[in-house]
């Protein structure tokens, strides 16, 4: 092995090998055991939640895997309809050219064309993650048997009366003209108006001021709404208004939904423009009077003058208009939920339109049922609330987008708009005789992304077909996701699952939480807070970072900014950790249903452990390599750093297989943490070297301290391989054979299976005494202060009968391992010379001190070292007491100067306990 741990030069290889080899196919086993990979968009790149997630189901994959279980992690990409026609798009914007001067089938041929050079992106990212999907299933939501599948839902579907075309009110982006999902909606707070209008009543004996956050709206008004019980309007309930600037005439309803609080409690009511005012004409069978043109300008529904006209345009223009006719009231500062488009920015509006829509709610009931029966368990089970609330309240779902890039409905239109529903063109023709001379036209509009991914755990396994995959690995076991799309795609899953196989999708769903920066902000570009996997895991040079993170911002300030707050946090730029290490970060987070913290420091920590396991192999392999481990069966002699090392492990395998299959994956890191470091690294390879390097042990002595090196270690890195699945097989390649190990990789060996027989109690007790003994010897000498390589004499009093066997048992460990020259037992009452004391139990050590130290220069040199921190904490103290400081620094560095003030004093404790110590000698 290398003698430095160095992950860029051997994960690349480690993974061509793994696939070289067909390690991720699913092999005979005991049980079928099958995870499908959330699709990533064809157009994204890997983020931290990418990260995070690929993590936890890579994990949760490579244990059943080597628990002997037929297991599969089906992968693939979403066609993510709008995010990949808007790529394309703006390739061609800049050649001058739209997808309309080419036309449908000219512009898809474009699109496949970048899908073959660019789409598999994601794809060699995943691998960087060390993800061990079966790439050689991996689909494509555009692929033909999955549209075939899409093609099958949608006509069954319709058969039955569960899809439909029909007039209702959707999410419309004006710059892109389609309809688009909630979730491709960002709803955030911004500065805006709250427009008082006065609308005169028709009897002219007075008027109502309605309240408004968009006055171009009232251009499409059906009514003016009150409150049912608000006395201020009992009298006018039945009434009508004239519209100012329309002149229609509308009536005042009465309605529990208006917030008698809200403005004036009189709300004026648009059906065609406003959600909740959907629902409010239907209740009172309102017209629906759409004002707005696909693009957002006032359409010829609206009066002469405002016609063409953009909506905020129009709006600015209406005001001014009301203000002339003094029917503008007021205009006061508001601050409200402004909806945007994900992808074009643009305001988004509810927009009256012929779609495509599911009926969702014969879908729901038995999606409802099978979760309440506990045919799904949500993790955590809170979750669980979420889904019903939704689900018990659901919506008809529009389906269609008008745009061209997605699975095209297959419905077809006749001269007279009559449409025909059928899986081709063909099929439609002999189902509703139709000659070939009747002409035929498909309709334009493509499905929601949403509702091919709703098939994915087993369209992606030949649905429709009876494919023996699908018989075995559907339904998946578990769902690893965001809580965000628990609606969007989770509970469609389920519905469609239910519907179209007869069996839930998936038998539990994992919900994640969020990676959020240090400070628990959410990662954002604006708050150039991102990080990149790929930077973690290769490194990145400061300016690069500051470049990327800055790149595409139009506000120099807030490049200046972000620039600032980056080379505060990484003056030198982003070192190289490697995949283990940031997969074993992700792992040691994964708390529960909480979002995780990231912070570098802890990434820092796991690269460290990763090197720390590096070089207790290197130390295992120099002790082994062409030495005798009993390989061939010869006698070996356990001594109770063996026996208590391999009793420790088979705790550790029984508490790490546990707390995977609880999906506490952070408990599982830790344990295996505290294993190798503490264990394994600092002190069994510690214990090992006085029975290794000593004369007068015998050969069966040795050879059971090697052995029991390379079988413990070996069985670390099978139990570690999950979660750092890199250094573990690197690592396994040079120890499996002298393990007895035969195998071409270690993802294929089984999985640690703990032996309860080998627990011992009696071994685990003296090797805990013994490290309380030498621990105790070693704090002594730091805090006296006496140089490490000096040897020491040991005086031990109050011992019991077990203490003074251990003694006698341990004595060569004891004084090779704390530098002990000798070892006296007291007698009782017997007095010593100054000396510093440590116990173990009730056994006390003793160091004498004479001749060790001089207490006055030691005592002078504590003073200076208290007198130092005691003014670091005066100057600290005080800055913090600066309200100039505390109110304009930079959050983080109030933060690190209080965390400072904490440490110093932790410090100071330390070393006025050594003084008072050393002034009782």
């Amino acid at each position: 092995m290398d003698k430095t741990y160095d992950p860029g030069l051997i994960e690349r290889k480690i993974y061509q090998r793994w696939e070289q080899l067909g390690c991720f196919a699913p092999e005979p086993g005991n049980n079928a055991y099958s995870i499908a990979l959330p699709p990533p968009n064809v157009t994204g790149v890997l983020h931290m939640g990418h990260a995070f997630q690929d993590t936890i189901m890579d994990i949760l994959i490579r244990h059943q895997r080597m628990k002997g279980n037929t297991t599969l992690w089906q992968g693939g990409s979403d066609h993510a309809g709008i995010a990949t026609q808007m790529v394309v798009e703006r390739q061609l914007a800049a050649e001058g050219i739209s997808r309309h001067d080419l036309g449908r089938d000219a512009f898809l041929e474009k699109v496949w064309q970048w899908k073959e050079q660019s789409g598999d992106r994601i794809s060699q990212q995943l691998r960087r993650l060390g993800a061990s999907i079966d790439w050689s299933r991996e689909r494509f939501t555009m692929d033909p048997a999955l549209s075939r599948a899409v093609t099958e839902v949608f006509v069954s579907l319709y058969e039955e009366d569960l899809i439909y075309r029909g007039k209702r009110l959707v999410n419309w982006d004006p710059v892109l003209h389609t309809a688009i999902s909630d979730l491709e909606v960002v709803s955030e707070e911004e500065d805006g108006h709250l427009w008082h209008l006065r609308y005169p009543l028709s009897d002219g004996s007075g008027h109502l001021v309605v309240a408004t956050t968009r006055p171009e709206t009232m251009l499409g008004d059906s009514a003016v709404a009150v409150h049912p019980e608000d006395p201020r309007y009992s009298g006018l309930v039945g009434k009508t208004i004239q519209l100012p600037l329309v002149g229609r005439e509308i009536p005042i309803i009465a309605d529990d939904y208006v917030d008698p609080e809200f403005g004036t409690g009189s709300l004026k009511i648009t059906p065609a423009h406003d959600f909740n005012d959907y629902q409010v004409g239907l209740r009172h069978q309102l017209p629906q009077i759409n004002i707005l043109t696909p693009d957002a300008c006032i359409n010829d529904q609206a009066p002469a003058q405002y016609r063409g006209l953009d909506r905020f345009e129009a709006r600015t223009r209406i005001v001014q208009d009301l203000d002339a006719l003094g029917l503008l009231d007021s205009i006061k500062p508001h601050k409200l939920m402004v909806p945007r488009g994900d992808r074009s920015g643009s305001v988004v509006e509810p927009y009256l339109t012929d779609q495509w829509f599911v009926r969702t709610e014969p879908l729901a009931k038995p999606a409802i049922e099978a979760v309440e029966r506990g045919d799904i368990r949500f993790v955590p089970e809170n979750w669980q609330k979420t889904y019903f609330e939704w689900m018990r309240n659901i919506e008809d779902w529009c389906i269609s987008r008008q745009i061209w890039w997605g699975h095209r409905i297959p419905a077809w239109y006749d001269d007279q708009g009559q449409f025909y529903v059928g899986r081709d063109e063909a099929s439609v023709r002999a189902t509703h005789q139709l000659a070939d001379d009747v002409p035929l036209r498909q309709d334009e509009d493509v499905l929601d992304t949403w509702f091919s991914s709703a098939l994915w755990p087993f369209s992606t396994l030949g649905w429709p077909e009876k494919t023996p995959e699908l018989a075995t690995f559907y339904p998946t076991s578990v769902l690893v996701t965001g809580f965000d799309i628990i609606f969007f795609w989770v509970a469609r899953m389920v519905m469609m699952g239910l519907k179209f196989t007869g069996e839930v999708p998936f038998h539990e769903v994992y919900i994640h939480g969020l990676v959020r920066d240090h400070d628990g902000q959410k990662m954002s570009k604006s708050k150039g807070n991102v990080l990149d996997p790929l930077d973690l895991i290769d490194g990145i040079e400061l300016d690069q970072l500051i470049a990327k993170r800055t790149a595409g911002l139009m506000q120099p300030q807030m490049a200046a900014r972000i620039e600032q707050a980056t080379r505060r946090e990484f003056p030198s730029g982003i070192p190289a950790f490697g995949t283990d290490a940031m997969r074993f970060t992700f792992a040691a987070q994964a708390t529960l249903g909480r979002d995780i913290r990231f912070d570098i420091q802890r990434i820092e920590g796991y690269r460290n452990f990763c090197t720390k396991l590096w070089n207790a192999a290197r130390y295992v392999l120099m002790n082994t390599q062409d030495h005798d481990c009993g390989q061939n069966n010869e006698p070996v002699e356990l001594g109770a750093p063996e026996r208590w090392i391999i009793s420790r492990l088979q705790e550790t395998e029984l508490a790490v297989d546990r707390a995977i299959g609880e999906y506490r994956f952070d408990y599982a890191a830790s344990a295996i943490y505290e294993f190798v470091w503490n264990h394994y690294c600092d002190w069994m390879i510690e214990l090992s070297k006085p029975c290794l390097n000593s004369d007068g042990v015998s050969m069966a002595a040795q050879r059971g301290t090697r052995r029991t090196l390379v079988r413990v270690l070996e069985s670390i890195l099978r139990l570690a391989h999950p979660f750092i699945p890199f250094i573990t097989e690197e690592i396994w390649q040079q120890v499996a054979p002298l393990a007895g190990k035969t195998g071409q990789s270690i993802s294929r060996q089984p999985w640690p299976q703990a032996d309860l027989d080998k627990l011992d109690p009696a071994a685990v007790a003296e090797v805990e005494w013994l490290k309380q003994c030498i621990s105790g010897i070693r704090n002594i000498r730091g805090e006296m202060n006496i140089p490490p390589g000096r040897p020491l004499t040991l005086q031990v009093a109050n011992t019991t009968a077990q203490d003074r066997a251990w003694l006698a048992e341990n004595e060569t460990q004891l004084k090779q391992l704390a530098r002990l020259d000798s070892i006296d037992l007291l007698a009782d009452g017997q007095t010593t010379p100054a000396a510093a004391v440590a116990l173990c139990g009730e056994m006390k050590l003793l160091v004498p001190m004479g001749g060790l130290i001089d207490k006055t220069q030691e005592l002078d040199r504590l003073q200076r070292e208290i007198s130092k921190l005691e003014n670091e904490i005066n100057k600290a103290s005080r800055k913090l007491e600066n309200p100039n400081f505390v109110d304009r620094a930079p959050a983080e560095v109030v933060t690190q100067e209080r965390e400072r003030v904490v440490r110093f004093q932790s410090d100071l404790g330390k070393l006025n306990e050594q003084k008072t110590t050393i002034e009782a000698l």
